[in-house]
């Protein structure tokens, strides 16, 4: 029986940096009714998570198992139960990306070569920090570029997690940290078997922030259009069978 159902946001409940509409929300308050536990399980921070979603009341895993907050329904808002910060040498992870960016010819870019995130995250922004929307969108929409040199990034940064990230960038987060990590972490706090637990996510694919779920022994239901999410969960909606990959 399924207890836990675990979501992945951009592309799975919302379109990228777009608020949850009343069609997803209306299914989430569905299966809530339905008596299962919900958790967000997500790249970026807890409380971007939250305001993306409008509130809605929540559980949030950030930053890949990084940072974890509670929906406080007295308050309406989030409790923090914890935040980890972790260190990164700028000077290293820099001189690799340039070096990364001469063998690959990404030499020219926009605003800074790499973001720090305060949390120990780092992204390799291909084309620059201040590059234009619409040359992000147009640059490897289909993630080929990335994905043809994706075990060369993984093995320049073998200390980092890395994630082909959005359309332009790779996302690293320090080991062992990434999704399948803060959801077993997740269970063996909160006492649920992974035989328990449904992820659901869009972001399968080889790098995909979503891969090492898929790839685990979790349940795992595919979103290939956040749209179409009631259809993808009918099973969910109408049974508390074990939903099988």
């Amino acid at each position: 029986m399924v207890k836990l159902i675990a979501f992945d946001l951009d592309g799975t409940l919302t379109q990228h940096k777009t608020k949850l509409d009343d069609k997803n929300r209306a299914v989430l308050l569905r299966l809530m009714e339905m008596g299962y536990k919900l958790l967000m399980v997500g790249a970026g921070q807890c409380m971007r998570i939250f305001n993306q979603l409008d509130g809605f009341p929540i559980d949030i895993i950030g930053n890949y198992g990084l940072q974890h907050s509670v929906y406080n329904a007295e308050t309406k808002t989030l409790d923090t139960v914890y935040d980890v910060t972790l260190p990164c040498d700028r000077e290293s992870v820099s001189k690799r990306v340039t070096a990364m960016r001469n063998k690959y010819g990404f030499t020219e870019f926009a605003g800074e070569s790499v973001e720090f995130h305060p949390s120990g995250c780092v992204t390799f922004a291909i084309l620059g920090t201040k590059a234009k929307a619409e040359d992000k969108l147009a640059f490897d929409p289909d993630r080929i570029k990335r994905r043809k040199i994706y075990d060369d990034v993984v093995n320049t940064f073998p200390e980092y997690t890395v994630f082909v990230g959005g359309s332009s960038s790779f996302d690293m987060a320090p080991n062992p940290y990434n999704k399948y990590y803060a959801l077993d972490k997740y269970c063996k706090e909160h006492g649920y078997a992974h035989d328990e637990v449904v992820f659901v996510g869009d972001d399968y694919g080889l790098g995909g922030n979503d891969e090492s779920v898929y790839k685990s022994d979790f349940g795992f239901v595919c979103v290939d259009d956040y749209t179409r999410l009631e259809d993808y969960l009918e099973c969910l909606l109408t049974s508390r069978d074990y939903v099988r990959k």
